[in-house]
């Protein structure tokens, strides 16, 4: 357990941050799904819309350094040619 109180404040943000960067990568991953789930279905202008709506919440991730960006690029591009591979 932390004894300094530079210690002690550094475990509480920690916290703060796990609990607020678990509600963010869930949130990521539920857009993500969304996407898929449309493709899935294979409804081509309802996975259009759902990636349209996941691309700014990725873009989002990276700002919060949830995710690197290569990581976002990665996944927006293969959804795009799961999309692209539809039509």
């Amino acid at each position: 357990m932390a004894n300094t109180a530079q210690a002690k404040k550094r475990a509480r943000q920690a916290e703060n941050n796990r609990v607020r960067n678990a509600g963010q990568r869930s949130k990521l991953r539920t857009f993500i799904k969304r996407v898929l789930a449309a493709i899935a279905e294979g409804d081509v202008e309802k996975a259009k819309a759902a990636y349209v709506t996941a691309c700014p919440i990725i873009d989002g991730a990276v700002s919060k350094g949830l995710i690197h960006k290569n990581n976002a690029a990665r996944n927006k591009s293969r959804l795009n040619i799961k999309i692209r591979a539809m039509a």
